[in-house]
């Protein structure tokens, strides 16, 4: 029987994992109009910041895929944190848009590396009627990165600069690799061990997706991902021209986004244990569609975004950990670090994506463009897994 006092040790170490690469990736959005003031560059352009951090992570995370099932997920933990570590404290000597873009394309490859390794950990280690357990508890790192992370985040870019954020969560990494290395041990599962080539690699990921089901959840990952990008890069640009904020007042919405985050994200992941999945992924998918399609029009006064962000925030800790659950239970543990490694890739796909067409439409057709796009492509999603996507229980693994 696994050591209980040991499972609150991995589970802090994976959340503060998530927490600070999570946050390093949102702080992105508050500070743009910063980043975009200090390096001298158009709003339009501030975009790819987002890209080629989602491009870099998607490619890198189908390489490391396969591999993290060969060599187990603590040493893909160890390798990718201690680059993340790196590259974010690089970003000290970013003096450029294109040599910070170059250091966002390394730490997105660093991202790569740990795409879908925390969530594979938690399918390896812990049983699956405790996934969503754990799961919500490790996720609500991401919660705790806008209600602590993006506020001090947001200070520390107005008042000392915006390298500053990112060389703060360097440093939160270092540590969170230090608990991996003395704290989470591998779990005791049958790894993979055929050879890895770049031909198994590419017939790993063809037999994966010739599962209808996988195909439906990849799609999946890939509209989510679109459409929440799409809606939030810009959102912090839109109310600081709307409403002549600054960037900590928007580190303060994001603050109170991640307290309903927090409140929500781990009840939502246990819940769903009992009641099941599919249904708590869809209803959020359609609320969340209808506060996107609704946001320019309720958001009269700045404040009002202090109550439309927190409920954005618990719509989208609703499916989190149930789709993150539900995916790692449709294959075998020996193909879960490729699945995890996969979804995550096609969702960045999405996000870099949104990052090329969230700032042109944007400057030419305004933030109402942005929701829109947003609002129909999560009520895409919501189909998507209503009609394609099963209920665990009733999934039969195949690879």
């Amino acid at each position: 029987m696994k050591d209980k006092g040991n499972h609150y040790f991995i589970i802090f170490s994976l959340w503060l994992l998530v927490f600070a690469a999570s946050s390093q990736v949102m702080i992105i959005a508050p500070i743009l109009p910063k980043i975009g003031t200090e390096l001298n560059t158009s709003e339009s352009l501030l975009g790819y910041l987002v890209t080629v951090y989602a491009t870099m992570l998607g490619l890198c995370a189908i390489v490391v895929g396969p591999l993290s099932d060969k060599i187990g997920r603590r040493k893909i933990l160890l390798i990718g944190s201690a680059g993340m570590t790196l590259f974010l404290l690089l970003h000290g000597v970013a003096d450029s848009f294109l040599s910070l873009l170059v250091l966002r394309a390394f730490t997105g490859m660093a991202g790569g590396v740990l795409s879908g390794a925390a969530v594979s950990y938690v399918g390896d280690y812990f049983p699956y009627e405790q996934r969503g357990w754990a799961n919500g508890w490790i996720m609500s790192g991401i919660a705790m990165g806008q209600i602590l992370g993006i506020p001090l985040g947001t200070f520390l870019a107005e008042h000392f600069g915006f390298k500053f954020p990112f060389i703060l969560f360097g440093i939160i990494m270092a540590l969170t690799f230090i608990l991996i290395l003395f704290k989470v041990p591998q779990p005791d599962v049958v790894l993979q061990t055929s050879k890895i080539t770049i031909k198994t690699t590419f017939i790993k990921y063809r037999e994966l997706l010739k599962q209808n089901d996988i195909k439906a959840v990849a799609f999946s990952y890939l509209l989510m991902f679109l459409s929440l990008s799409i809606y939030i890069i810009y959102l912090p640009a839109w109310l600081t021209k709307e409403f002549d904020v600054t960037v900590s007042d928007i580190g303060w919405v994001f603050f109170a986004g991640g307290i309903m985050n927090a409140i929500t994200g781990p009840r939502a992941g246990k819940l769903s244990d009992t009641i099941g999945r599919k249904n708590m992924i869809i209803w959020s998918c359609m609320g969340l569609a209808i506060l996107m399609a609704i946001t320019t029009y309720i958001t009269i006064s700045f404040w009002v975004a202090f109550i439309l962000f927190p409920v954005a925030m618990i719509l989208i800790a609703m499916r989190i950990s149930p789709f993150q659950a539900l995916s790692s239970e449709l294959v075998k543990a020996n193909n879960r670090g490729s699945l995890m490694s996969l979804l995550v890739a096609i969702g960045n796909i999405g996000s870099g994506l949104a990052g090329v067409l969230a700032g042109p439409l944007f400057e030419y057709y305004g933030y109402l463009s942005n929701t829109v796009f947003g609002a129909t492509t999560i009520v895409i999603t919501a189909y998507v897994v209503w009609r394609f996507v099963p209920e665990p229980e009733l999934v039969t693994q195949k690879v």
